[in-house]
């Protein structure tokens, strides 16, 4: 769906998309609009084929491993296998040690451990909610959740939740904040003496902090300040106190709330959880993240029958312990922004023969004309004034951060490396301000993590493990090995525990301490906050200094467990442990019995086929590309494409091995389709699958399964990409 076109240098511009460039994003970065076209079309005719090419070679090692598993089914060895991997050079020599040489990194991605919020970007309250989620009402998350074990009753507020409330807060405030005497559940003033925090008893006694240089700053006056600021392990803690507020009034000390640094950094995601597939969605894509840059994106918000605008948050300033000096505080998280891989094309930009161009090439050019609006990448902007709410930089250290996915191996690391670089050179940019975040989702780049980041070692800033897109990844490279195990003991497969150690020994062995981020997954439950708190606290102790959450409250509950665990010590005792085996990577998660009874079989296409229907329903009908959807038990889960990918490369590699038949997956899909219109029955834009099962998010949604062994990567764009824009036409959008 091209849409209107505009000629630019050699390239056929979509009108929105060049529209935005020229009155929007070219202004004041200081680009010459002649020179970004023509520019943009050199990059595209240098970077293009070889684009084509990597996409190619990918395909041709498939092939390869393809043809592989049907000629050597249960024969060959773990030392055969991994010699034809090294054969094809789908496995690369490892070189020598080496660390990364990263510089102008800021502190929230080289040192400070803590929550990672990803968030699509096309969705402008969202972005500004998580840009805002640097700091969250701890009180709130506790009382509004299931973090205590119960949820709270509707209706006004219950004191006697609240009491329980503060006391759980209270004994966080006493582990991550100890006093040298005493509990903070007794204190009843607190006050500022002599450059340190002196803390009242009930008993009558006097005491301060255990660690008195952890109290750094404060508000309103020393003898009845209005906040207090201290920290722990890199992390902020803000008691406020309001004697006037409804849980402020009825406490001893006046404690209003305890306010934690929560998301420290946020992924502004325009992959997998947006639905862009045209030059009016790329657009809004890249006004959201120029807004964020700028510092000026705001969204009218309606919420209990009121209607105000939400902008991004400024900085504090807080008056240091010695009363003159003073101290400032981030208000934002340091913003990320994930561009696509290197798979997919756009309509949104034509080459000189009408061809769509790859979309990874135009994210990272449009993505950096938008952070040449920065100031802490741009001095033309450092004369930004707001008054009292000035905006400071998302990078005060000069940088700017991509997230890149799905790549596939070091040569398509130094690819995105030399792509950036481009980009940089485009938009004006200083060299090596665009920094990388290497996305360990596909295979290849697991098995070969070191020389990936060796790739970008002057750049690198990022690695997670992300399970979802992994497992989708091992599954469609398998596909002719044989039958998956159920997606329920994919968890407790050999490969997964490997790979996630393997992960982290290999950021620590390239010297990502105190340089960059070693990252891991989402947690996908928002609703479960009590089985977070349980569950999640294993991410920091693996070592990770950060790890994603779902939503603002779950940041703020996240938080606690950076609170508990020391992840820079950790990380030093990590460094000495016995490294993660090859070997262990390439044990395939095969189940040779395969002898599930039919129950247990048509339970697992239930539980796959409704999740993807569930997703796909709102990503082609109503372009969502993230959202809480209910799974078959109606439990909500954070849903995007990785989730997708696993579950229909699961449902497709059962039926390529004749586990079950094309008959079973249709009727399977019709059955959940009934489950999934009911559960979205209260939704007024809705449109029902059935009974007639022939609208394109339920072809989308069977595609998926029955051409999934087609599937490059096994990935789900291609499929997505072409319903939507199937549906955006049938409704006159666009």
């Amino acid at each position: 769906m091209a849409g209107s076109m505009i000629n630019a240098g050699k390239l056929q511009i979509g009108v929105e998309l060049y529209q935005f460039a020229t009155n929007e994003a070219l202004p004041g970065s200081g680009v010459d609009p002649e020179k970004f076209w023509t520019g943009l079309s050199d990059l595209v005719q240098r970077f293009g084929p070889r684009n084509a090419e990597l996409l190619s070679t990918r395909a041709e090692m498939q092939a390869a491993v393809d043809r592989w598993h049907k000629e050597n089914s249960g024969q060959a060895s773990s030392a055969d296998y991994q010699a034809f991997l090294s054969e094809i050079e789908y496995l690369v020599p490892e070189g020598p040690d080496f660390s990364i040489s990263t510089t102008g990194v800021d502190p929230e991605i080289a040192s400070v451990a803590g929550p990672q919020l990803v968030v699509p970007v096309m969705n402008a309250r969202y972005a500004l909610n998580a840009a805002n989620a640097r700091w969250g009402s701890l009180y709130d998350a506790l009382y509004g959740t299931d973090a205590m074990g119960d949820l709270a009753a509707a209706g006004p507020y219950d004191p006697k939740r609240g009491a329980r409330v503060i006391a759980w807060a209270r004994k966080f405030l006493d582990d991550a904040a100890p006093l040298a005497s005493g509990s903070h559940a007794d204190a009843i003033r607190y006050q500022v003496q002599d450059e340190t925090l002196h803390v009242e008893l009930a008993d009558g006694s006097a005491t301060g902090l255990a660690a008195p240089e952890s109290f750094v700053g404060f508000l309103g006056g020393p003898d009845a300040p209005s906040s207090l600021l201290v920290t722990n392990n890199g992390l902020g803690i803000e008691i406020v106190f309001d004697a006037e507020h409804i849980v402020g009034r009825d406490d001893q000390a006046g404690i209003a709330d305890v306010m934690l640094e929560s998301a420290v950094t946020a992924i502004m995601d325009a992959e997998d959880s947006v639905a862009a597939v045209d030059a009016e969605d790329k657009t809004t894509v890249y006004r959201n993240w120029l807004g964020l840059m700028k510092g000026d994106l705001v969204e009218e918000v309606e919420k209990g029958g009121k209607t105000f605008t939400r902008r991004l948050k400024p900085d504090r300033t807080f008056t240091t312990p010695d009363g003159v000096g003073t101290i400032g505080v981030r208000g934002r998280a340091l913003m990320l922004v994930r561009n696509v891989g290197h798979l997919m094309t756009t309509p949104a930009i034509l080459d000189s023969d009408g061809n769509e161009v790859p979309e990874g090439l135009i994210d990272a050019a449009f993505t950096a004309l938008c952070a040449t609006h920065d100031p802490g990448i741009s001095s033309r902007a450092s004369s930004t004034d707001r008054g009292s709410d000035a905006f400071i930089s998302n990078s005060p250290a000069g940088s700017m951060y991509v997230v890149k996915p799905k790549m596939h191996g070091p040569k398509e690391v130094a690819f995105a490396i030399e792509v950036f670089a481009a980009a940089e050179e485009l938009v004006g940019m200083a060299a090596k301000t665009i920094k990388i975040g290497v996305m360990d989702e596909e295979r290849r780049t697991t098995l070969n993590l070191k020389e990936c980041i060796r790739a970008a070692s002057d750049r690198i800033a990022f690695i997670n493990t992300g399970f979802l897109d992994r497992t989708g990844d091992e599954i469609h490279t398998s596909m002719q090995a044989g039958p998956m195990v159920r997606k329920s003991e994919m968890k407790a497969q050999q490969w997964l525990g490997s790979y996630e150690d393997w992960n982290v020994d290999i950021g620590l062995a390239c010297g990502f301490t105190g340089r960059a981020q070693i990252g891991k997954g989402m947690w996908a439950a928002p609703d479960l906050m009590a089985n977070m708190l349980d569950q999640k606290i294993g991410h920091p102790q693996s070592g990770a200094n950060c790890a994603w959450v779902p939503s603002p409250t779950a940041a703020t509950l996240h938080a606690t467990h950076y609170h508990k665990v020391d992840v820079a010590a950790c990380q030093r005792e990590l460094a000495n442990r016995q490294p993660a085996k090859l070997e262990d990577l390439l044990v395939i998660p095969v189940d040779s019995e395969a002898d599930w009874t039919a129950e247990e079989i048509q339970a697992e296409l239930d539980n796959n086929a409704q999740g993807i229907l569930g997703y796909v329903v709102r990503w082609v009908d109503q372009g969502i590309g993230c959202s809480k959807v209910p799974d078959i038990n109606d439990v909500g889960l954070m849903e995007d494409r990785a989730t997708c990918r696993i579950s229909s490369q699961h449902m497709a590699n059962w039926l390529h091995h004749g586990i079950v038949s094309p008959e079973q997956i249709r009727a399977t899909m019709e059955k959940m389709a009934a489950i999934v219109d009911r559960q979205n029955s209260s939704d007024p834009v809705y449109q029902s699958m059935g009974p007639d099962f022939d609208g394109p998010a339920y072809r989308a949604a069977l595609d998926l399964v029955l051409s999934g062994v087609e599937q490059p990567s096994g990935y789900t764009e291609p499929i997505l990409h072409a319903r939507r824009r199937e549906a955006k036409l049938a409704l006159g959008i666009n």
